[in-house]
């Protein structure tokens, strides 16, 4: 079975990190293009950044230069290091698992940032 657990979500000033990180079944990790999307209610989930298994990265402009995207392959676990954080980062962030096969979606995790 495919899991997608994500976790370091919460509460954070603005100007303020947060990491968060999504442990993936080892079965689609080395696998899979793992990446970080959010969405905001009444609105489309949107890019936030996407990492090849071989390293390559990838960001939404609104994120550039403040947030990034690593992977552990020995952990199975991509992370998401955001810095400088400002109010409206504040939604629900999702992890993924994308291959060739299919898309797998994590369960979210709430960024709060306060002004």
């Amino acid at each position: 079975q495919v899991q997608l657990v994500e976790s370091g979500g919460g509460l954070v000033q603005a100007g303020g990190s947060l990491r968060l990180s999504c442990a993936a079944s080892q079965s689609i990790f080395s696998k899979s293009e793992m990446g970080w999307y959010r969405q905001a209610p009444g609105k489309q989930r949107a890019l936030v950044a996407t990492i090849t298994s071989g390293g390559s990265t990838n960001y939404a402009d609104s994120v550039k230069g403040r947030f990034t995207i690593s992977r552990d392959n020995a952990k199975n676990t991509v992370y998401l290091q955001m810095n400088s954080l400002k109010p409206e980062d504040t939604v629900v962030y999702y992890c993924s698992a994308r291959n060739f096969l299919a898309w797998y979606w994590g369960q979210g995790t709430q960024v709060t940032v306060s002004s």
